[in-house]
């Protein structure tokens, strides 16, 4: 009888997706090193021991890594959480970190994610790079290295679709598989074939779908058993008998269009498990409403899909199967999209944007050297996956050197590179031009003012659908605030260097486990409204009590010690959802305070700390004021000697709201 077998692959499992990716991954290698260093378990080990997995599950719970309630297996929950990083090679199957889980750790402890490596990635994102050189999956016989594979299509096409990346790349399993979806991505770009096609030219071509095909063609009769057997579920053979509904409903509706048997065909697929159910739902009506269906019947069937017709009961029979496996096929990919793109976007080389995938600059040049060598290692495991190992100890088709990168670069860009600098200052060209690109795209000030209102509000789940996943929402606000300030200042200056923020290729927000700094430097030159200057602004969403508990120590602090340490003029922007008249009071009173260097011996005679909240910010966003207007009210607002408790109300809000547009 037909069995499933796996026809696509996946970095990590579906279990392993978690949000703020990055972070987690940091903080889950320093809690494992925290639960080994206990004296309990230092020599126990964790293969077949669920009294060892539940007791880290409930020490990650303690450390509040898991917020949510107690899992109804909590050994199986603690597999599932560190099943990632056993597939990357940051941790051994035992869970002990490895060499390069030591050094990604060590690496976010410090803080220091400089980009003195080949590729000029941040530190962090080098040692996922080359994890993901050596990651490879078991598949059958052999095994998969799906970065690779990434590495060489993007190297043969320049770009991916969307639909190519998430459909058509994990069902490169071999080298075979992978020649015949370079021809569907050329038959498709060439309006030859569609993706569907060409999932099903690799799924139908399996025995076991070829099995499962030629019984279903040839049954007398269709049952429940039958469509167990042929449906080859991954999970349970029982989720498929709805199909049979399905199936009888499809014929009935073919033989009677009428209110009735659309109402049944709608009931049935709406029957159907898991994604699938959508799909058929889409691929059948105009409309997922069942009332428009009761009230407009027929007129919302799409009647003119093949599957209504044919009028052969075989090849009737045989679009049904293809596309029952289609659309299966399709929900797995589409599980699969989100997982590949987290680990692939931990590199810092792949771009996912406007629906295109690409390699940033210098990954595009590195494997645009080495493409023709890909294949070779491809579909064969690397001894070196815990490894914290060089290029090209991880082999040698990976030592590349910077001269090589300089050439390539001149012959893809058209760009001259003599030197670091140059190519340096073109990959920074791009990425404010895309920078700039997404800004007109996503955040415009309509966009701005909402996201401002959601962190009023603290509708996270928004916040992170607007933005992204892989930040938590104090560093978006930070990021947000950036981009905000970017506007009024004109797009003046290198924001992308002011913001004291990991930022992923895609150019969003990444929150790492350490940190602690002022959370953006902005640089003036002078101008006829101002010196030159610098702005740190500093950013919470903390409220009430927590704000003065967390807030007036620290801002006074960075302020007080970038200006003993830097000879130019600063003062410091306090951002915030909620502003409390004890931190203003304090805050002006840093304007009289001197300020000493830790040794005593060194004084700075007063600050110029100017809180703001967001709804004053939203005021600005929308009068479109520019810093220009801006640097004089927050100036002549400093100066003022109204009381502390009014001081807000009279010399900032009422000021900002007189402006005209």
């Amino acid at each position: 009888m037909p069995a499933y077998k796996s026809y696509c692959w996946s970095l990590g499992t579906t279990s392993f997706r978690m949000v703020e990716f990055n972070r987690k991954i940091e903080e889950q290698l320093k809690l494992l090193n925290e639960f080994w260093a206990l004296p309990a378990n230092g020599s126990a080990n964790w293969t077949s021991n669920s009294t060892l997995q539940t007791q880290y599950y409930n020490f990650i719970k303690g450390k509040g890594f898991i917020e949510d309630k107690d899992a109804p297996r909590k050994d199986k929950d603690a597999r599932e959480k560190t099943s990632g990083l056993v597939d990357i090679g940051l941790i051994t199957d035992e869970r002990r970190l490895t060499p390069a889980g030591q050094a990604l750790l060590s690496i976010a402890e410090c803080g220091k994610f400089d980009k003195n490596n080949i590729l000029q990635i941040p530190a962090d994102s080098f040692v996922y790079f080359k994890q993901l050189l050596k990651t490879s999956i078991p598949f059958e016989d052999s095994v998969i290295r799906p970065y690779l594979i990434l590495a060489y299509l993007l190297s043969e096409f320049g770009e991916l679709s969307k639909d190519e990346f998430a459909y058509l790349l994990p069902l490169a399993t071999d080298k075979a598989k992978m020649k015949q979806i370079i021809a569907n991505i050329r038959d498709i770009r060439a309006g030859k074939e569609s993706i569907n096609d060409a999932i099903l030219s690799v799924i139908l071509d399996m025995p076991n779908y070829q099995e499962a095909k030629a019984m279903f063609l040839s049954a007398p009769t269709v049952d429940e058993y039958l469509m167990m057997e042929i449906g080859m579920n991954r999970k349970s053979r029982e989720y498929d008998i709805a199909y049979l509904n399905l199936y009888n409903a499809l014929l009935l509706f073919k033989a009677h269009q009428d209110t009735p048997s659309a109402l049944k065909l709608f009931d049935a697929a709406n029957k159907l498990s898991g994604k699938p159910r959508l799909s058929w739902k889409f691929y059948l009506f105009n409309t997922v409403s069942k009332s428009r269906i009761q009230k407009n019947g027929v007129r919302t069937v799409h009647t003119n899909r093949k599957i209504f017709e044919i009028n052969d009961d075989v090849a009737f029979k045989e679009e049904f199967f293809n596309l029952l496996h289609l659309f299966k096929a399709k929900s797995l990919l589409d599980d699969y999209f989100d997982l590949n793109r987290r680990y692939f976007k931990t590199t810092d080389t792949v771009l996912f944007q406007d629906n295109k995938v690409k390699l940033d600059i210098i990954p595009s040049c590195y494997f645009s050297i080495i493409k023709n060598d890909l294949l070779e290692i491809a579909f064969a495991s690397s001894n070196k996956l815990h490894q914290n190992c060089s290029l090209s100890e991880i082999n040698k088709v990976f030592d590349v050197t910077q001269a090589q990168i300089f050439s390539k670069a001149e012959e893809l860009y058209g760009v001259q590179v003599r030197n670091l600098f140059d190519i340096q200052n073109y990959v920074d060209q791009e990425r404010y031009q895309r920078f700039n690109k997404m800004i007109d795209e996503r955040f415009s000030d309509d966009v701005l003012i909402s996201l401002l209102t959601k962190f009023e509000k603290r509708a996270d789940d928004e916040i992170r659908s607007d933005v992204t996943n892989n930040a938590d929402i104090p560093t978006i606000f930070e990021y947000i605030l950036a981009i905000i300030w970017y506007k009024v200042s004109r797009r003046q200056g290198k924001v992308l260097e002011y913001m004291n923020l990991s930022l992923d290729a895609d150019l969003l927000p990444i929150t790492h486990a350490a940190g602690g700094h002022e959370d953006i430097t902005y640089h003036y030159e002078a101008t006829e409204f101002y010196p030159a200057h610098t702005l740190l602004i500093e950013a919470t969403l903390a409220n009430s009590t927590n704000q003065r508990r967390m807030e007036m120590e620290p801002v006074s602090r960075h302020l007080g010690d970038y200006l003993l340490s830097h000879n130019e003029e600063a003062y410091c922007l306090f951002a915030t959802t909620f502003l409390h008249v004890n931190v203003v009071a304090d805050f002006r009173s840093r304007k009289n305070s001197p300020y000493y260097s830790n040794d005593g011996e060194r004084c700075i005679e007063g600050m110029k700390i100017i809180p703001c909240n967001t709804e004053e910010i939203k005021n600005i966003i929308e009068k479109r004021l520019t810093y220009s207007h801006l640097y004089g009210i927050f100036e002549t607002a400093f100066k003022s000697i109204v009381a502390p408790n009014l001081w807000y109300d009279q010399e900032l809000k009422q000021q900002l709201k007189r402006i005209d547009q």
